[in-house]
């Protein structure tokens, strides 16, 4: 191995070498490639966020908008990358979205069957809510989450949320954030930004394998 996960590398950089017979190297080729010119785009993807938000608190998270079966592939390159994770799944956190709290009928509902949820399964989770207006901002800081999720929120109507929740609990950005926009976001005072495109829609880096 020449080159360590999280290195930065420029064009005719050789990351390593293998040894084996023909049939082996042939036979692994394109799964070798296939993987790690995804998780590489998925790495330099979050390293160009995070480092749009440099100088603020705020991290830039994935989502569970993964490709199945490399869910735990795809966020471990974003970790390399200097993003963190969200989570993994429901196991580490509860996420009320809109359709729960619809189907629900309110968010007290759906927080109170989430924390219901906790005490009779003898879970120690996080509570996560959705909210798309300033009504629901106040309903969901009377429901005592833990993290308010900022749904399609403007970076105008992001800061005045902010001024609503700051000190009271966490907040997230999420829902149609890009690089161009991130760092208004940050600078709005939120404390997570997440972006479903580091890994839904991420370009692979250009890799090749040769024989020598």
């Amino acid at each position: 191995v020449y080159i360590n996960d999280g290195a930065h590398v420029k064009p005719g950089d050789i990351a390593f070498e293998v040894e084996g017979s023909v049939r082996s190297l042939l036979q692994t080729e394109r799964v070798m490639l296939n993987i790690m010119q995804r998780m590489s785009g998925i790495a330099t993807t979050t390293a160009r966020y995070q480092e749009r938000l440099a100088g603020l608190k705020a991290k830039v998270l994935d989502t569970r908008k993964t490709t199945p079966g490399m869910r735990m592939l795809e966020k471990e390159a974003v970790k390399i990358g200097g993003g963190s994770n969200h989570r993994i799944g429901l196991l580490e956190m509860s996420l009320i979205k809109d359709n729960h709290v619809d189907f629900y009928g309110g968010i007290q509902q759906a927080v109170d069957a989430a924390k219901k949820y906790c005490r009779e399964t003898g879970r120690d989770l996080k509570i996560e809510l959705e909210v798309r207006n300033t009504d629901e901002i106040n309903q969901a800081l009377a429901a005592g989450v833990d993290r308010i999720m900022l749904d399609n929120f403007t970076p105008e109507r992001t800061r005045e949320a902010v001024a609503l929740i700051a000190g009271r609990t966490e907040i997230e950005s999420s829902g149609g954030i890009t690089i161009d926009t991130l760092r208004q976001y940050g600078e709005a005072g939120v404390d997570f930004i997440s972006v479903g495109a580091l890994t839904h829609s991420v370009k692979g880096l250009d890799m090749s394998f040769k024989a020598c």
